[in-house]
Parts: structure tokens; sequence; C-alpha cells
């Protein structure tokens, strides 16, 4: 179905999450709206004689049976969140309430909205472009102070703003040929050859250096996906707590008691991580260790960071070979624990594996190495730096394939240029990497993409 067909459906949604709670808001938009919430609402006056951005009290009356007493937000077009009509009906928090009262707005002519679809709508009618609109989601969905920031810059439009600059050269660059081309009797060839490629050296110039960023933006956005790693009983799980300066892992002295993965959000110096302690990796005849085992080999291959757990306590033993071996040519930082203890490793033996830099000794019960492990995933992703919001720019993925279409794109213009191609060839390439830029802010977009990245939303949103 054609995304647009939609747009004159009323759509209404709970808006707050269900269960109990102090209030629930039920959300409404399209046009006529506020006719049909006025039909549900009895208060002082008509919701219709209110001016825009009001509250009113009233109750909620279906079939003459009072559902709640509510304060019925009236919000009109185009100053609005989606530019239509908005009606939000604040009852009581609770489930019960919440649902009866969207039941009795979808019984009076409304359809229940898919996930995403008021702000789908806000992109469809123009309020906000596809970056703006993923960075909703991304507040929604950050976890430290870091990616919420970043994503309250891509929402003010910054990354919009960017693109759409250089979409505006290369349209100007592509005007350009097209006059050469539309008036061939003015001798500028050359001049304009000159021209085109100090342009598109400006314009790679600029992609390139969004794109130096875009691991760092998507570090910043998703978190630093690292995993625990280690033999049993090494001290992974009281790693955990010490990151989390909580209990949230068991710590015991039973090896194998991690039968699972136990994965939490923390932010280290600014630094989003999503660590995930494993079950430890060893031999082991137990059929669900065993699974937990597997499972941890599984997140090791796909992590970003691998933080390896040894006891320094204790010389190097198979198991221990096996990991290093598995976890080599990957970002890892190895933590020699219970340095606090008589030492039996050898550190000649370590470096044949990991980078004598990459080793770091840490006790956890003397509550010692923080400093160094922060200095050491600053050296591992951002040479040495702090990181900062503004990195975060190119954090998504989409926009990250899209922005190295439009790069390569721009760079196979330059070799046109080069070899002094007809001026059509070169405005092809200019066109190829306007439609690859188009893609990340929506102005040129496959409807499928638009409707699988809505998809990715709450209801309500």
């Amino acid at each position: 179905m054609n995304r647009f067909n939609q747009l004159d459906d009323i759509i209404a949604a709970i808006s707050t999450p269900l269960g109990v709670g102090g209030i629930g808001i039920v959300r409404i938009s399209g046009g006529g709206s506020i006719e049909l919430v006025d039909g549900l609402f009895s208060g002082k006056n008509t919701l219709l004689s209110k001016k825009s951005h009001t509250l009113s009290y009233g109750k909620i009356i279906h079939h003459g049976e009072i559902i709640d007493e509510a304060l019925v937000s009236v919000m009109k077009a185009p100053q609005t969140y989606t530019k239509e009509d908005i009606v939000e009906i604040n009852c009581h928090g609770g489930s019960l309430v919440t649902r009866r009262i969207l039941e009795a707005v979808l019984n009076e002519g409304a359809r229940l909205a898919e996930p995403g679809e008021f702000t789908k709508r806000a992109f469809l009618n123009g309020r906000m472009d596809l970056t703006q609109a993923e960075a909703v989601i991304d507040i929604i969905n950050s976890h430290t102070d870091l990616s919420r920031q970043a994503a309250v810059n891509q929402l003010e439009g910054r990354l919009k703003i960017e693109v759409g600059s250089m979409r505006q050269e290369i349209l100007d660059m592509i005007a350009s040929i097209e006059a050469v081309i539309d008036y061939p009797e003015h001798d500028v060839e050359e001049e304009t050859y000159g021209t085109m490629e100090q342009g598109t050296l400006k314009i790679l110039d600029r992609m390139e250096k969004l794109l130096q960023n875009a691991d760092r933006g998507k570090i910043i956005r998703e978190g630093l996906e690292t995993v625990i790693v280690g033999k049993p009983n090494v001290g992974k799980s009281s790693l955990l707590n010490w990151l989390l300066e909580e209990e949230r892992a068991i710590v015991t002295d039973i090896p194998g008691t991690t039968r699972d993965t136990v994965e939490e959000y923390i932010n280290i110096d600014g630094i989003p991580m999503k660590i995930v302690d494993t079950a430890g990796i060893r031999e082991t005849g137990d059929l669900v260790e065993k699974m937990g085992v597997e499972k941890s080999k599984a997140h090791a291959e796909k992590a970003d960071l691998i933080l390896m757990m040894l006891d320094s306590s204790r010389p190097l033993e198979a198991e221990d070979r096996e990991i290093l071996s598995f976890i080599q040519g990957k970002k890892t930082l190895v933590l020699l624990n219970k340095t606090d203890l008589t030492q039996a490793l050898s550190m000649e033996e370590l470096e044949k594996y990991i980078p004598k830099e990459q080793l770091l000794s840490v006790s956890i019960k003397e509550n010692r190495g923080f400093e160094e492990l922060i200095n050491g995933l600053k050296e591992l992703f951002f040479h040495g730096e702090g990181v900062k919001a503004e990195d975060g720019l190119l954090g998504n993925t989409r926009h990250k394939n899209a922005l190295f279409r439009a790069k390569e794109a721009m760079e196979q213009c330059l070799i046109t240029i080069r070899t002094r191609m007809p001026e059509d060839f070169i405005s092809l390439d200019l066109q190829d990497a306007n439609r690859a830029l188009g893609e990340i802010t929506g102005d040129v977009a496959d409807e499928e993409i638009i409707d699988r990245i809505f998809t990715k939303f709450c209801l309500g949103k």
C-alpha cells in the first residue's frame, strides 16, 4: 500500500507504558481528531471551541458510561508534532483505563496507529527529515547522556544541514555542466574541468571527514559492545560488578557459576558500553554450561571489544592459551587480575599473543587499575582522546553506507573529470552521488526502507 494513502486516517495509540502509573496518555492525530474526541468529552465547553495548545478538564464518556476524568490537550495543525490536528487524553494511569479510552476512540472511527506512525507522519508531512525522525528513536533508546546528546544534535538537524549543503554544491555543479552542454558555442571547457575538479575534491574531503568519525558515532549511538571472557573463576563476574558498582553478577569460588550471558549498559568516563559477562570458556561435560560456553564464543566473535581476564597469581594454562589464540587480531584488553597476590604469569609468553600496551594490571579486590582501563579504551578506539557528542553525527549504519556510496560516486566523478570525459558523463556521476546523499535525509528513499525504519519505533510514537 502506498504510504500516502493512509494520511487521511485518524490514528490513535496509547503513548505511555502499560502498567500502573500516575498518568496515562492516549494520543490521536489526523484531520477530524478534535471532532472525534469532542464526541466523547464532557466538560464546561466543547473542545471545538478551544484555542490550540490548551488543556481542558472534563470526563470521557462512551455509550453513557463515564470511563475516567481527564485533561484533554488540543493542538491544531500545523503547529504540532505531525503537522496535523492532535488530541492527547491525559487520564489516570493503569492499563485498564487507557485501554478503555483507546477502545472508545477506535469505536468512534479512528484506527490503531502502527509503530512509529506519528513520527512517520511528521516525516511525510515535511516537519522533519529522515535523519531527524531516526533521532527520535535514538533519544528514546539512549543509554547514556552522551548518546542522548548526540541524538539531540541530530534531531536539531545538524546532519541534515551538512548533507543538504553537500547536495546543494553537487546540484550547482550539475547546473554548471548543463549550461555548458546547452551552450556549446562558449569555449569554457578547460575552465569548467578545473572548476569541477576543485569542487569535487572539496566535497570528497567533507565526506571523508564525516566517515572518519562514523565508527565513533556508532559507539556513541549503540554503545561499545564489550565481552568479558576468560576461563572460570578468574574474576569475570567481579569485574562486571566492579564496573557497575553493584552486585549484578553472582560471585563464588565455584567454577562454572555463570552459565549464561549477563548484559548491562554502563558509562565509563563518557564512553557508553554494552557489556556482557559470559560463561567461563573451558572444556565441560555439563550440557547447560557447554551451551553457555558456545554462546560466549559467539558473543566474542561479533564484539567491538574483548576484555579478557587472567589470574596473574597462576601461570598460563591450556585453557588460557586457547582463549588467547581465539581472540588474537581482535580489539582486546587483557586484564591481569589478582595483582595483590604473588605473581606467576610469564609476561614474555603473554606478549606472544597480545601487545604489551594492551596488558593491564588490575586488582579488583583492592580497587586498582580503573584509570589504566579507561586510558586503554581511549587508545584503542579514540586515539587517546576523549569522546564528544559531536563525534556521533554519523552513527547510523544506514547513513554510513549511503555516504560511502556517495563518496564512491564522487571518486568516479574525479576520474571522469581528470580523463576529460564528456560533460554528460560527469553529470551522471554527480547525480549518483546526489541520489545517495538524498537517501540519508529521505529526499530520495525507497518506500520499503521508510517502512522498515519506522517499525523500530514503539506504539504511540
